[in-house]
């Protein structure tokens, strides 16, 4: 499978990658300590790893498959957006979002105070981001798997460098930053 964008670039997307745990997932799961949302869940990777753990978990994806493969792994999944009714609203711990899915919906200011509604007063929103020196930008972009070309969609990037205005401005006043394995972090509270 392919990423085409707007621009003419194409690169490869090694969804297989999101199959097995990541080197720097460990430090996402050990801040995870409540009821956690896994937004754009993917297969479930993290929301198995937490139900293994005894924290309650739910996993969200747009993709029917990778609902089902959370499932059949033994987590917790719904078929839904992040900007749907969704169970728990207001009484979650924590709200991930791993992988860059920061940029879903290609707004994060509308992604973060979405979130900002899920979590729990007290709560975080755990973010994975572009590195620092990175540009935050917004990319139409597409699918394509051989012959079979899916609709343009916006995605998001979001540079470290610019986490803590995003987040000041949809309600998290707390922005803790870290980096594992050349992976960049925030933790939004």
């Amino acid at each position: 499978m392919n990423i085409e964008y707007s621009d003419g670039r194409v690169r490869p997307l090694a969804s297989e990658r999101w199959l097995r745990p990541i080197e720097g997932d460990e430090h996402i799961l050990s801040r995870c300590d409540g009821p956690t949302l896994d937004v754009g869940s993917g297969p479930g990777r993290l929301t198995v790893a937490l139900t293994r753990r005894g924290i309650p978990a739910l996993g969200i994806d747009i993709t029917p498959l990778a609902v089902r493969l959370t499932r059949r792994s033994g987590g917790l999944a719904l078929h839904r957006s992040v900007f749907d009714p969704l169970p728990g609203t207001g009484q979650w711990s924590e709200a991930l979002l791993a992988d860059g899915n920061i940029g879903i919906g290609g707004d994060p200011k509308a992604l973060l105070r979405r979130l900002r509604e899920l979590v729990r007063p007290g709560g975080a929103v755990i973010a994975e981001l572009s590195p620092p020196g990175s540009r935050s930008r917004v990319e139409r972009l597409r699918l394509r798997q051989g012959e079979r070309v899916d609709g343009w969609f916006a995605w998001a990037t979001v540079s470290a460098d610019d986490i803590d205005s995003f987040a000041r401005r949809c309600g998290f006043p707390a922005v803790e930053h870290w980096q594992e394995a050349g992976r960049w972090f925030a933790t939004l509270s």
